[in-house]
């Protein structure tokens, strides 16, 4: 059986204890489905007979208001990670640059294209930050390179000079610089540090997501933004024409209406990180400071498995190039389930 790499594997758990376990492997929204979404689902079952939009016209004239780029400018996909996939079936890049550790799907999706893979292995005894020693890994040979703002696993953020720094030397290069914006939006503060603002780029994609945000990853919905056109259409025609369901549309539709629940999202995450962060600290563990809706930190290396016969999921960072099996990785919830974790490890680690 196809070995899983990410988190979020409700139905392997249920599988296995006959029961859901308290997930904090996947990073989510811990308010699920925006009410409005679930409506909006629902009432677009009546032409679930009908081919959907295969240009998801009336969605991308919605993102271009709500993300101020024009409509031209976006592609949607089932999921950020279909958008992954055809970029790199339509760039055909030679040779990628990823920092270490990051993001699985840029290396699962840069390998079935048979592309070189050279990881710039971010230091621990920096908090696994992005520093302007990227900028000098970026070469005349590198035909691409991801950035994950903030970066997953580690949940850093990466300042937008030195964003602008790391395109600027694509272009100097010949490279495409894709940033994956997915998690940006947990911060109130993602419109400043968005690289939308650098888009008259065409070496610059940005990947963005309604999965997380919205509590949508059964979904599937991303979406990307990119003044380059020829490279949109060449990522169009990558996959099936009609990727983004008639029920994912509906759902993204709606979803961009959902202002107030955005604000509720933001403001849990912003006074229940520091709270969570603080006492995983108290149990004498290493945590990173990160800016996401998710906290990296160490611990002995039989957490995980611990915590799961007692019904709680982490995301074990083992298998991420850069880390080893003593790193973690839990979504920052709700006050209630964030105080059932700490319960659970001063159980655990006692």
């Amino acid at each position: 059986m196809m070995q899983l790499v990410h988190g979020g594997d409700w139905a392997g758990y249920r599988a296995q204890y006959g029961q859901d376990a308290l997930d904090f492997s996947a990073n989510v929204s811990p308010l699920g489905l925006p009410e409005g979404v679930a409506k909006a689902i629902t009432a677009a079952l009546a032409t679930a007979d009908r081919y959907p939009d295969p240009l998801c016209r009336a969605l991308r004239a919605k993102l271009a208001v709500h993300e101020t780029v024009p409509a031209a400018h976006i592609l949607c996909g089932n999921g950020a990670a279909d958008l992954i996939f055809r970029l790199v079936w339509a760039a055909k890049p030679r040779t990628a640059l990823l920092p270490a550790p990051t993001f699985a799907e840029y290396a699962a999706a840069l390998k079935t294209a048979g592309c070189t893979i050279r990881r710039h292995f971010l230091r621990e005894s920096e908090d696994f930050a992005v520093t302007e020693a990227f900028i000098s890994a970026v070469d005349e040979h590198t035909d691409m390179v991801f950035l994950c703002q903030p970066n997953n696993p580690t949940g850093q953020l990466t300042p937008l000079a030195l964003v602008e720094a790391v395109l600027h030397r694509c272009e100097a290069c010949g490279a495409l610089l894709v940033v994956d914006e997915c998690f940006l939006d947990f911060l109130p503060q993602s419109e400043a540090l968005s690289a939308k603002k650098l888009l008259a780029s065409p070496n610059l994609i940005i990947l963005k997501a309604f999965t997380k945000l919205y509590g949508m990853a059964g979904v599937r919905l991303g979406y990307c933004l990119c003044s380059n056109t020829a490279l949109l259409d060449k990522m169009q025609a990558a996959g099936q024409p009609w990727a983004v369901s008639s029920l994912a549309q509906a759902a993204g539709l709606a979803a961009l209406d959902e202002s107030a629940y955005v604000a509720r999202v933001q403001i849990l995450i912003a006074q229940q990180r520091p709270i969570l962060r603080d006492g995983l600290r108290a149990l004498g563990l290493r945590v990173l400071d990160g800016s996401a809706n998710y906290l990296l930190f160490q611990a002995p290396e039989t957490l995980g498995d611990a915590l799961r016969q007692r019904g709680i999921v982490l995301r074990s960072c083992g298998n991420y190039p850069g880390l080893d099996d003593t790193w973690y990785r839990a979504a920052v919830r709700t006050r209630r389930e964030n105080d059932a974790l700490l319960a659970a490890l001063r159980e655990v680690l006692a």
